[in-house]
C-alpha cells in the first residue's frame, strides 16, 4: 500500500486495485470512458453494451471493497450508465446523492438536449461516513454584480459567503477552450474535484482514481494536501500527470484553511471553517447591502468590491437587465 501512495501507475485498474487491501482508501473517484466511441490516446472507447456493464461492475465492486468504512465512492458518467451503476452499488454501499453537474453538451437530435452529467455519491457505511457541508459564493450578475436571486426581506440572515451547495452544480463549467485542455477527450475541471474532496476528505487522506486520465484528481489532491493513487492504462496520460505533479504543491488555502480557488476567487469552502475564514473577509455592516457588495480574492489577497453610486444610477437607467 505505501509503495502506491502518491504514484501514478500505468496498468489495468482492476488488476492494480486487486493488490490494494480492503478498507484502506478514504475516497475513490472514477470517471470512466462513457462507451461513446471516442478515441483516447492508445485505445478507442467502444465495447458491446453487456461487456461494458460487466467490466463496469468489476471495477465498481473493487472500488467499494478498498474504500474505508468511513469513506465515500464517487462515480462520474452520463445518466444512461449511472442508472446501471446504481444497481451495482445499492447492493454493497449506501446511496447518498445523485449530483447533477449542469454541463450542457451538443444537441444529439430526436431527444431532449443533454444538459447534465451525473456524479453518484455513495457511502461505504452511511453511519460512519465522513462528510462536510460546503458553501459556494452567491450567484451574481456578471455585468452589474447584483445578486441574481431575490431574497426579499431575508437578506439580513443570509450567510455572508454564500449558500450551502445543493445537489445541482451549475457554477462549475466544462473546460471550453482548447488552450486549457490536455490531449484528452473528457478532461474535468480541477475545481470540480476540489469541491468533491473538500466535502469528503481531510488533509492527508488518500484518494484513488482508477481512470486518472491526464491528472485532474491528482492535481486537486496535491493542491489540497491530500494523497493520491492514480491508475491509467494509457502510458502517455500517465506521463502527462507525472509532469503536472512536479509543479504542484499544497497551496490551495488561506493560512491553514483549505479552500478551492478558480480564476482568483474562492469557489468552495467547508462550512465548518467559516468562523476561522471570516476574518479574512470584509463583511457589510448592514447585510441588506449584500445585494450589491461582493467579496472576492485577487491573487490570494482578500478584498471587497462595493458598487458605487454610478452603478446604482446605471441600474435605474436600465443598463443591466439581470432582473
Amino acid at each position: 500500500m505505501e509503495s502506491l501512495i502518491n504514484k501514478i501507475i500505468h496498468g489495468d485498474c482492476i488488476e492494480i486495485m486487486q493488490q490494494i487491501p480492503s478498507d484502506s482508501i478514504d475516497v475513490t473517484f472514477a470517471d470512466p470512458p462513457f462507451n461513446l466511441k471516442k478515441k483516447y490516446g492508445t485505445y478507442k472507447d467502444e465495447k458491446d453494451i453487456n461487456d461494458y456493464l460487466s467490466w463496469g461492475k468489476q471495477w465498481i465492486l473493487e472500488m467499494v471493497r478498498i474504500t474505508k468504512p468511513s469513506g465515500s465512492i464517487f462515480l462520474h458518467n452520463i445518466p444512461k450508465w449511472l442508472t446501471y451503476y446504481t444497481g451495482f452499488l445499492n447492493e454493497v454501499a449506501d446511496f447518498r446523492q445523485w449530483i447533477a453537474w449542469d454541463a450542457p453538451t451538443a444537441p444529439m437530435g430526436k431527444t431532449l438536449q443533454p444538459s447534465h452529467y451525473g456524479i453518484l455519491f455513495y457511502a461505504k457505511n452511511q453511519q460512519k461516513n465522513k462528510f462536510y457541508e460546503i458553501r459556494s459564493p452567491h450567484k451574481r450578475c456578471r455585468k452589474c454584480g447584483y445578486l441574481l436571486k431575490d431574497y426579499g426581506g431575508k437578506k439580513k440572515i443570509l450567510h455572508p459567503f454564500g449558500p450551502l451547495v445543493s445537489d445541482i452544480w451549475s457554477d462549475i463549467h466544462r473546460i471550453r477552450h482548447n488552450k486549457h485542455r490536455d490531449p484528452h477527450p473528457c478532461q474535468l475541471p480541477v475545481h470540480l474535484l476540489e469541491r468533491i474532496l473538500l466535502m469528503s476528505t481531510d488533509e492527508g487522506d488518500v484518494i484513488l482514481d482508477p481512470f486518472m486520465g491526464t491528472g485532474t484528481t491528482a492535481v486537486a489532491a496535491a493542491r489540497l494536501g491530500r494523497n493520491v493513487i492514480g491508475i491509467d492504462i494509457d502510458p502517455e496520460y500517465v506521463q502527462i500527470t507525472q509532469r503536472k505533479l512536479v509543479h504542484e504543491s499544497p497551496n490551495s488555502k488561506i493560512e491553514d484553511i483549505w479552500v478551492s480557488f478558480y480564476l482568483g476567487e474562492i469557489v468552495t469552502i467547508v462550512d465548518k471553517d467559516w468562523e476561522a475564514l471570516k476574518e479574512f473577509f470584509v463583511i457589510p455592516e448592514d447585510m441588506r447591502h449584500i445585494d450589491f457588495e461582493k467579496i472576492r480574492t485577487n491573487g490570494g489577497v482578500i478584498t471587497t468590491v462595493t458598487q458605487d453610486r454610478q452603478l446604482t444610477f446605471n441600474l435605474k437607467e436600465g443598463d443591466c437587465n439581470c432582473y
